[in-house]
């Protein structure tokens, strides 16, 4: 069929605002348009909604997080033992149960588009000119888009290096490994940020002998110095060698394993290897081209304070601009996005807090005691360990710490460090209170609020108390 047939057949669309990308920072975005009275539609280039978070990255890997960590929880509790023996269970059997939170995120997600009349096409987008965009699906079919407004949201893939051979059995990235389909017994995973980090406590959960492999002298270097080395010891502790300062020189699977060559002139054998280091925007296949926008060197886009690329009405949002690249971020930069647009109250999504679901997970916001120290602001440490509380003694969830960071003479909270079991929930208490105006951010809220006991919470107030007893 010539290009002019085809074009005669193609069904025409015409909306306010179209939406490339349906994971957290396009599904906030097209939501946010249509509740404001706009027509709205959002592609998607997989099959079912949700992005790579909920089907490659955030969600299957915190829910099997989740897994493991009964699995360990079941077989260190004294009490199981009169039951009997630990338990081993499989990789893809805890894979398999994990799947469950998928299918229930995709049908929750399904029927926001419903609810809100927003309409789904699957296919892959492609912009034509600044203002159309022709949709292909798996089928052969084409559509038009035309609209006013785009938002791309297209999220990001792992970086995948031309000399590594992917298509080996044995060697994974971060998003085929949730296609593993046996257990390794020793895994070398190259990358220790925070995927590799996270997926070395889940398969050294499992049992795995796992050599982690990374290129900097210090485990998440961005993190303060205290839960940096708090997570490499417990690391260690669940059997997971840590070699820092390396690089690899060549990556070789055969018919039982992989090689694993130095730089350093060290060689590494294990059943599977995993690569976990670095991610590329996924913008190769939009047609940039067409409308003058070109990606940086990681396939990310560049955008204003506002979230406007080069084209100002078309905005991008989420993994595909890069930093901080977190769920979290990217669902409220969506929404940040399609208010500017709406001409609605506009927020510059940063004070972003780190959660990390490593075991035992770790969260923060705020400065960290090093660049307090570089910056010559008198700070002090109020800091409670879970050991010390209640409700940790009864979990047996008692690895951890909580640390605020505060000004010694005004006593404003400038940083919450977070080690151990529901880090990432117990964060949310001191950013909030460091979100307050003026006065009202104070160390003495701790003191002067009542909290539950026993819980986790209450570590705010133990560790205002252990801060306040520092000043003099």
């Amino acid at each position: 069929m010539h290009r002019e047939e085809q074009a005669n057949l193609m069904a025409v669309h015409n909306y306010d605002v179209v939406v490339i990308g349906s994971g957290p920072a396009g599904e906030s975005a097209a939501i946010n348009a249509a509740k404001h009275g706009k027509r709205v539609a959002i592609v998607e280039k997989q099959q079912a909604v949700g992005g790579n978070c909920t089907h490659w990255g955030t969600i299957p890997s915190k829910a099997l997080r989740h897994q493991v960590k009964q699995i360990m929880q079941f077989n260190t509790n004294r009490m199981f033992r009169d039951i009997g023996e630990p338990r081993w269970f499989s990789f893809p059997r805890v894979l398999e149960r994990s799947k469950v939170t998928i299918d229930q995120q995709v049908e929750m997600r399904t029927q926001f588009y419903s609810r809100n009349r927003i309409d789904l096409f699957f296919g892959l987008a492609n912009f034509r000119d600044e203002h159309t965009l022709i949709v292909r699906d798996n089928q052969e079919g084409v559509e038009e888009l035309c609209a006013q407004q785009f938002v791309i949201a297209t999220g990001s893939r792992p970086y995948r290096p031309a000399d590594i051979n992917f298509r080996h059995p044995r060697i994974y990235c971060s998003d085929t490994v949730l296609g593993l389909s046996h257990t390794p017994r020793t895994l070398i995973i190259f990358g220790a940020g925070v995927i590799g980090s996270e997926y070395a406590s889940i398969f050294s959960g499992l049992g795995v002998k796992v050599d982690l492999i990374d290129m900097r002298e210090r485990l998440l270097s961005f993190l303060d110095d205290e839960i940096s080395d708090a997570l490499s010891y417990h690391l260690r502790q669940n059997g997971v060698l840590v070699r820092h300062n390396e690089d690899y020189e060549s990556i070789e699977g055969d018919e039982s394993g992989v090689v694993v060559k130095l730089k350093s002139g060290k060689r590494l054998r294990a059943d599977a290897f995993l690569w976990a280091n670095g991610r590329t925007g996924n913008t190769d296949q939009l047609g940039l081209e067409n409308i003058g926008l070109e990606p940086n060197g990681r396939g990310q886009l560049q955008v204003d304070e506002h979230y406007r690329t080069m084209v100002p009405h078309i905005y991008a949002v989420g993994d595909v601009i890069g930093w901080p690249s977190l769920a979290s971020a990217a669902y409220d930069q969506g929404r940040s996005a399609s208010d500017d647009f709406l001409e609605e109250d506009f927020r510059f999504v940063e004070d972003i807090p780190t959660g990390i679901y490593t075991i035992p997970e770790i969260s923060s916001v705020g400065k960290n005691e090093r660049e307090l120290t570089e910056a010559k602001v008198p700070y002090e440490i109020a800091q409670a360990f879970f050991k010390d509380t209640a409700r940790a003694q009864i979990t047996g969830d008692t690895v951890g710490m909580l640390k605020i960071l505060f000004h010694r003479e005004t006593l404003e909270i400038l940083g919450i460090h977070c080690f151990g079991d529901q880090a990432s929930e117990i964060v949310h208490i001191g950013q909030a209170i460091m979100q307050q105006k003026g006065e009202a951010n104070t160390l003495k809220y701790f003191i002067n609020t009542t909290f539950n006991y026993p819980t986790m919470a209450e570590a705010y107030r133990v560790a205002a108390q252990n801060g306040l007893n520092r000043i003099f």
